[in-house]
């Protein structure tokens, strides 16, 4: 099991956002934190990536806990894709990319290794970006430049991988080009994704399990069919809604608030 939480609570003042969080993910699953505006699921994504340290409980990656292991060990098997990133003056693709190697570095070597620069090379192609590694990351559009942050995320080589609201400012087209290609990577590599997720059919659509959360607390979890019922999305969200079943498995049509 890559990731654990036990009795987790913790917020960003004494009172705590998110608490008593028991939950457990399997290698190659994706898991969607999803809920009303509030409810926590952004703290819970802080508190996975040592972001923020909890109050109470623990969280556990391959079995040990995270907020007592070096950061750069951390950074060895777990990678964070911010909803906002800092956009560096005068670098590359490439060079961008290249820091996801910099927790694999001893502390004495400046230079990356020849199996180094293979490992980001890997990772601008997994991201489609080989026609963009010598552009200025400035100068990419917005899901181009969501790519190159994801393949810095990749270069780290990590087991788990978490996406706070990856598709928030980018157009259906580039939402749909950037989950198709998680998709990938969770199939084929089986990494194991995190994802805090608004739009509640994109998270059905994608996602192996949901956690549906409610004033910090998880109301439920399963898999989409077993969590994304009327009754649910009722008394998590305030909204009538039906299901639809489509090719692509189960869609929520939003019909009134309540």
């Amino acid at each position: 099991m890559p990731l654990e939480l036990q009795n987790l609570t913790g917020g960003y003042t004494a009172e705590p956002i998110v608490r008593d969080i028991n939950l457990t993910l399997q290698t190659g699953e994706w898991l969607s934190l999803v809920g009303a505006n509030g409810s926590g699921k952004s703290t819970l994504l802080k508190l996975l990536s040592r972001i923020l340290t909890p109050q109470t409980g623990i969280v556990l990656l391959d079995g040990k806990a995270i907020h007592s292991q070096p950061p750069n060990v951390v950074a060895q098997k777990l990678a964070l894709l911010p909803q906002q990133q800092t956009i560096p003056a005068g670098l590359t693709v490439r060079q961008l990319v290249s820091l996801g190697r910099t927790p694999h570095q001893p502390w004495w070597q400046w230079e990356l290794t020849a199996q180094d620069w293979q490992k980001v090379e890997t990772a601008i192609q997994k991201t489609q970006l080989e026609d963009k590694r010598d552009r200025l990351v400035e100068q990419l559009s917005g899901g181009e430049r969501q790519r190159a942050f994801l393949a810095l995320a990749l270069a780290q080589e990590p087991k788990v991988l978490l996406l706070d609201e990856p598709t928030t400012y980018l157009d259906i087209n580039y939402q749909l080009q950037l989950l198709e290609l998680l998709k990938n990577l969770n199939q084929e590599q089986k990494l194991t994704i995190v994802t805090v997720l608004h739009e509640l059919n994109l998270a059905a659509r994608y996602s192996s399990r949901i956690a549906l959360l409610q004033d910090g607390q998880l109301w439920g979890v399963g898999t989409p069919k077993d969590v994304l019922t009327p009754q649910a999305i009722v008394q998590v969200f305030g909204v009538e809604a039906v299901i639809i079943h489509t090719p692509v498995g189960l869609q929520v049509c939003a019909i009134s608030a309540v």
